[in-house]
């Protein structure tokens, strides 16, 4: 049975990093990988789209303790879990929809995200990259680091098994519910490059989950 995502996430809290780091592959490597390609000026700004428990930032305050992060998710429970991990950093936690949340203009050095956007549609991700590329400073990128389909028939079939999943359970509703989604790399650089970023780069991958690197 399909679940609304935040109620997917509330429920699996106990767990949920053991599960991360176990059972998604290159987890281990990946979470630290896209730490260290935020960037290390005092007092920096970031903002983290889905941060969730903060599997990221644990490696990014290691390497950066004065760096100031706005973290966004729509599961509470995880952001006193990570609000109870990093007690004497610089974190804003808004517990919201980064769909829904206003981002403020030319604000953040970089913005990211970690396995939380591989749920959405093409036309959510480009509004929402749109919101993000005017968040940033103008020397700003983004790093997103996710879930992506291997081919253009594979994204059709998620989203098609989607829609019959939500015809069979009567859900009428537009609220998000978890069910994987991935575009295809070549989708996901078109759509950044659609909401503005002069440039996008696959900087490094796992298996299914890739790292790319958008600038201003």
């Amino acid at each position: 049975m399909l679940e609304k995502m935040q109620d997917f996430f509330e429920k699996r809290l106990p767990g949920y990093e053991e599960h991360m780091l176990a059972n998604i592959e290159g987890a281990s490597d990946f979470y630290q990988f896209t730490a260290r390609q935020l960037p290390l000026k005092k007092n920096c700004k970031i903002l983290d789209l889905g941060c969730g428990t903060g599997l990221e930032l644990e490696e990014y305050f290691r390497l950066n303790p004065d760096a100031h992060v706005t973290g966004i998710d729509l599961s509470n429970a995880m952001l006193k879990q990570l609000e109870k991990k990093f007690p004497h950093r610089n974190l804003r936690l808004i517990n919201g929809s980064y769909f829904d949340v206003s981002f403020d203009d030319k604000t953040y050095n970089a913005a990211v995200s970690v396995e939380s956007l591989h749920h959405f549609t093409e036309e959510q991700k480009l509004m929402l990259y749109q919101k993000v590329l005017h968040a940033l400073t103008d020397d700003g990128y983004f790093i997103l680091t996710d879930y992506l389909a291997e081919s253009d028939e594979l994204e059709k079939a998620y989203f098609e098994n989607l829609e019959q999943l939500k015809k069979e359970q009567g859900i009428m509703d537009n609220e998000s519910y978890h069910y994987d989604t991935p575009l295809t790399t070549a989708h996901e650089i078109s759509i950044l490059k659609a909401a503005g970023f002069s440039g996008a780069e696959i900087l490094k991958s796992w298996g299914a989950t890739y790292t790319i690197r958008a600038v201003r």
